[in-house]
C-alpha cells in the first residue's frame, strides 16, 4: 500500500517543466499542447485536396468521422442548439485523447485538477451565456425564482455546484481508474491486468469524455 501511495502522489504531482517570463508551465499544459498539435495535424492531413466528385478514401473517412461526431453531439443537445456542436466536439476529442494518451507513456492532462477545473469553468460560462442569449438578462434572472421565489438561493448555488460536479466527476473517474489498475497489478499476475488496462485506459477514458459532453449539453438545454 505504501508503494501505491507513492505512485498516487506521483500521479497527482504536476511538475513545472519550464518557465516563460517567470510563469511556470506545467507538465499538463505541455501535454495539452502536444494533443492540440496532434489533432491539428490530423485535421490538416485528413482535409487536404478535398473534392466534390470522385473523393479519395481519406476524404471519405474524414467525412464519416465528421458526420458521426456531429450526429452524436447534435443528438445530445438538439438541432435548435447546433451552434454549440463545434465546441462540444472539440472538448470531446480533447478529453478523449487526453484520457488515452497514457498508453503512449505520457501523463493524461485530466489527472491535473487544474485542467478539469478549467474545462468545467468554460462549460459553465457557455451554459449561462446560452441561457442569457435565449431568455435575455431579465428572463435569465427570473429563471432563478422558478418554480417559486423561495428556491432562488438554491438555483443560484447551482451555478457553482455544476462546474464543481463536472470537474470532480472527470478528475475522480480518471484518478479512480489509475488506483484500481495499480491494485489489480499488485494482487494478480502480470498478464491478467491487460484486459482491465484496455477497459480503463481506453473504453472508460472515452466514456468519461462522452459523459462530460453529455452533461454539458444537458445543462445547456436546461438553460
Amino acid at each position: 500500500m505504501g508503494d501505491l501511495a507513492t505512485k498516487l502522489q506521483e500521479e497527482l504531482t504536476c511538475e513545472t517543466v519550464f518557465k516563460i517570463g517567470g510563469i511556470g508551465i506545467a507538465e499538463s499544459t505541455v501535454i495539452t499542447w502536444v494533443i492540440m498539435a496532434v489533432l491539428l495535424l490530423f485535421a490538416i492531413l485528413m482535409t487536404r485536396n478535398l473534392k466534390v466528385d470522385h473523393i479519395s478514401k481519406r476524404q471519405a473517412a474524414a467525412e464519416f468521422i465528421v458526420v458521426k461526431l456531429n450526429s452524436m453531439v447534435e443528438g445530445m443537445i438538439g438541432k435548435e442548439n447546433r451552434k454549440f456542436v463545434p465546441y462540444l466536439i472539440t472538448v470531446l476529442l480533447y478529453i478523449g485523447v487526453s484520457n488515452v494518451i497514457g498508453l503512449f507513456g505520457l501523463k493524461p492532462p485530466t489527472k491535473d485538477l487544474n485542467v478539469t477545473a478549467a474545462l468545467s469553468i468554460m462549460s459553465i460560462i457557455l451554459i449561462e451565456a446560452a441561457g442569457i442569449q435565449k431568455r435575455g438578462v431579465k428572463g435569465w434572472c427570473k429563471n432563478f425564482a422558478e418554480p417559486i421565489a423561495i428556491v432562488a438561493p438554491i438555483n443560484v448555488l447551482e451555478i457553482f455546484i455544476r462546474p464543481l460536479s463536472l470537474c470532480m466527476r472527470l478528475f475522480g473517474n480518471v484518478l479512480g481508474a489509475f488506483v484500481i489498475m495499480e491494485l489489480i497489478k499488485q494482487l494478480v499476475p502480470v498478464v491478467l491486468p491487460l484486459p482491465f488496462s484496455f477497459y480503463f485506459d481506453i473504453f472508460d477514458g472515452l466514456i468519461q469524455a462522452y459523459v462530460f459532453v453529455f452533461l454539458t449539453s444537458l445543462f445547456i438545454k436546461e438553460a
